[in-house]
């Protein structure tokens, strides 16, 4: 291959939070870019594209999800002949978009060089689970009036039978046309909307119920009908799930609770608990079903009993440390302590029970 050493597609990623988080070899590669975009729809920083201009001093030109899938082309073109960044929140090799925007390059015999930053595939080890017990990463789509799909529900499964944890990204629509507007092929935009842990959660319990409801009603004259949409297991409502809001932000939030309180809303609910809303605050979500724990991992959810506090307060901050939030189920006559130890005795519990089903 011949490369054109004059100029470069560059894909560099900010890190989590603002701006300020682009490492100093991110920021000097810019400073001699031509042309600057930025993803602007597989996920968001704090602030907006002006502060990002204003940061970097170059213009900064918004990439929304139909330029970036249908018309990234032309930044191809420019990377030609000139010198283009292509700015991604986190890590810039996270989203599979980014790794076909490399290979095009390739095919097109342009140069290209990647500059890494955090990103929320290895942030989530802020709440003390270990990387290297996480399975398959999940991508749970926002549902719709047309659309619930379900192959999320089968991998958390799968993941979960087998003792490792599960990474849960929530979805996030920025600058999506509504069916009726695709179908009138009209350029009118629906407003951004972000998954919330509660909406998983609900849609997570629903689709168990909507599974078994098929399982139970399939026709017998065909048993592999639905044989390959049953997951190896049912996820238990009273297993452990850890929600994670704003990660590597100054608001970072983690809260720990069971399947059951998180999806116990209804879509017209979710948003409106009082305990979600003050201990999770708003975007962006994600979510981790820790499978089989170590010690260490169930000492550091549990790190805010550790210092003493074993009130059900909701403070996110401890001496300016982010440690989880405890939200176990409500049991009469028990202390708070006694029913985060019975929260994580059960999940335990029901890991082990999974264990023996296999």
């Amino acid at each position: 291959l011949v490369y054109n050493i004059l100029s470069m597609l560059y894909l560099i990623g900010l890190g989590l939070s603002t701006i300020e988080d682009i490492s100093v070899s991110g920021l000097d590669v810019i400073k001699k870019c031509d042309h600057i975009f930025i993803d602007a729809y597989t996920s968001v920083l704090t602030h907006g594209i002006e502060r990002i201009s204003e940061f970097c001093g170059k213009q900064v030109k918004d990439a929304d999800r139909e330029f970036t899938e249908n018309e990234s082309n032309s930044m191809i073109t420019l990377a030609k002949t000139a010198n283009v960044a292509f700015l991604v929140v986190g890590d810039p090799l996270c989203a599979t978009t980014h790794s076909d925007l490399i290979i095009r390059a390739i095919k097109e015999k342009i140069p290209y060089k990647v500059i890494h930053n955090a990103g929320i595939m290895t942030a989530v080890g802020c709440c003390g689970l270990q990387l290297y017990r996480m399975g398959e990463t999940v991508s749970i789509p926002l549902w719709n009036e047309y659309f619930h799909p379900e192959s999320f529900y089968l991998k958390i499964a799968a993941n979960f039978v087998r003792g490792l944890h599960t990474l849960c990204l929530l979805d996030i629509k920025m600058k999506e046309k509504s069916v009726e507007a695709l179908l009138h092929d009209r350029d009118i935009y629906d407003p951004p909307r972000f998954m919330v842990c509660p909406e998983a959660g609900y849609q997570i319990l629903e689709t168990a119920r909507r599974i078994r409801h098929r399982v139970v009603e399939y026709d017998e004259s065909d048993p592999e009908e639905f044989r390959e949409l049953e997951p190896e297991v049912y996820l238990d409502p009273d297993c452990l799930v850890v929600c994670l809001a704003r990660v590597g932000t100054p608001t970072q939030s983690i809260v720990v609770t069971t399947l059951q309180i998180l999806g116990s809303s209804s879509p017209s609910e979710i948003g409106d608990s009082p305990e979600f809303s003050e201990a999770l605050g708003g975007p962006m979500h994600c979510m981790i079903f820790p499978g089989e724990l170590h010690p260490m991992e169930k000492e550091f959810l549990t790190s805010r009993l550790l210092v003493g506090d074993e009130l059900e307060g909701l403070q996110t901050n401890c001496d300016g440390t982010s440690l989880p939030i405890l939200l176990p189920p409500s049991k009469e006559g028990t202390s708070f302590k006694e029913r985060v130890a019975a929260m994580f005795n059960r999940h335990e519990d029901i890991v082990k029970l999974t264990k023996k089903c296999r």
